[in-house]
């Protein structure tokens, strides 16, 4: 599939390097030529230096041949000139990414018109993934599937944890619910585990199952948190915004600690009467301490600086607030705050280049017999999540499982059938229109056949 990515930031760079690793032929476009030389040094990729909206500079990146363009340079407006110059020369599909609210609250229209394949808003977005943690706390992070119907989530496991030191069949067995452990990752291990795989202390667990399993599981092992009521945000970016509406939403009593007085204002006009907004520098302890952050349920860091994210976090730690979340764009600075024990880490790169990759891998197998829905980076990318919708009658369809031979290190973790959630057994069978829920560590599945011998 021939792409053309218009911009070289971090959303950019992240979509070269994963879609070069799976043979993709891929075009950069960007303005700083510098940029371009460090990426094509390190990247299996062809660099072009201009102005994405350049008719000339389009054509130079072969845009009128191209299967898709993705555009994520640094503004809206040059991400939608840029895809609508590109759909005039040419090109079959168009992504734009779209963080302003006022334009996203019109993206159908701006869509049609722009003839957009997909618009992707990386803010909202990761509000959507902060949401699903707050509402379930237990957790550090967690996905959906079958438009929510199943829940992929990450739960590390600590020292208090029952199910620490018994194998995974043993676990099953005992507390007969039906979920899924469909990966582990230990240390900088990876795997995708049998009934015979025994549990450790600081194993993270990535558990598939329906919310009510899901929660039941967690009462059984008394892992089960208090409701999160109150919540304390320091940053009222666009992230903010989302995240704060949602919380409101569900009846959490939100309040955003923002230094620039201005878009105090602007909050204050935008959200609900009843979200509370604080101006002044949310990495002021004293400033969190009147505010009341020691009896805050938890606690999300949304500042601009990853810095200032993660000692604020770290200050909430001190506190005791019951759960903290901290953007990190960084992903070595990522993986350093997660050691010290802030478990639920968001990035506005990785949800936006997850988004898009998703969309790149449904339409390079859209002629297949099962079409790739949705598509979730796990264990910072070295497992995806694959939900396929079963089209039509294959191979594989209407056999109990226990008589395919599936390859190594793949995991069928969920079937639904007509609204009901299956955890798979070996007398289970998939079925034409049945949504498929499948845990890889292989980065080139295109179809469910892929992982049978």
């Amino acid at each position: 599939m021939k792409t053309v990515i218009i911009g070289d930031g971090k959303v950019g760079y992240k979509l070269a390097k994963q879609l070069s690793e799976e043979n993709y032929d891929i075009v950069m476009i960007d303005s700083n030529a510098k940029k371009l030389k460090e990426s094509m040094n390190k990247l299996d990729i062809f660099c072009i230096t201009g102005d994405g909206v350049s008719v000339e500079v389009q054509k130079e990146a072969d845009v009128p041949n191209a299967d898709l363009v993705i555009a994520c340079a640094s503004t809206d407006e040059l991400n939608m000139l840029s895809c609508l110059i590109a759909r005039r020369l040419g090109a079959k599909h168009t992504i734009a990414r779209v963080r302003n609210p006022i334009y996203y609250q019109q993206i159908d229209v701006l869509k049609e018109d722009l003839r957009l394949s997909m618009a992707v808003n990386p803010e909202l977005t990761v509000a959507g993934e902060i949401s699903r943690v707050l509402i379930f706390p237990e957790v550090s992070k967690m996905e959906t599937f079958v438009k929510g119907r199943v829940e992929l989530v990450e739960f590390p496991l600590t020292a208090e944890n029952t199910v620490v030191g018994k194998s995974l069949a043993d676990i099953y067995k005992t507390y007969k619910i039906k979920i899924l452990v469909c990966a582990v990752q230990r240390g900088e291990e990876v795997y995708i585990p049998d009934g015979e795989f025994i549990l450790q202390e600081g194993d993270k667990l990535h558990i598939a199952a329906s919310h009510n399993e899901i929660e039941t599981f967690f009462k059984k092992i008394g892992n089960r948190k208090n409701k999160v009521k109150k919540v304390i945000i320091c940053g009222g970016g666009h992230v903010g915004y989302y995240l704060a509406r949602q919380l409101n939403a569900l009846g959490m009593q939100v309040k955003i600690i923002e230094m620039n007085l201005n878009r105090c204002e602007t909050l204050l006009e935008q959200l609900p009467d009843d979200v509370t907004v604080i101006n002044g520098d949310g990495t002021d302890h004293e400033l969190l301490d009147e505010e009341g952050i020691a009896d805050a349920d938890a606690f999300v860091s949304l500042t601009g600086m990853d810095e200032e994210n993660i000692i604020t976090a770290l200050y909430a730690k001190t506190k005791g607030v019951g759960k903290i979340v901290a953007k990190v764009n960084e992903d070595s600075r990522a993986q350093m705050v997660e050691k010290l024990g802030i478990t639920s880490i968001v990035s506005t790169k990785s949800a936006t280049a997850d988004a898009i990759l998703g969309y790149v891998r449904a339409r390079q197998n859209s002629y297949a017999s099962a079409n790739v829905e949705t598509m979730y980076l796990l264990v910072d990318g070295k497992v995806e999540a694959l939900e396929f919708l079963v089209k039509k009658e294959a191979s594989y369809t209407g056999i109990p499982l226990k008589n395919l031979n599936m390859k190594a290190n793949n995991l069928i973790a969920a079937i639904v059938r007509k609204r009901k959630i299956i955890i798979p057994h070996g007398n289970d069978c998939i079925m034409p229109g049945d949504s498929v829920i499948i845990v890889t560590k292989d980065k080139k599945i295109q179809d469910i056949k892929d992982i049978f011998l």
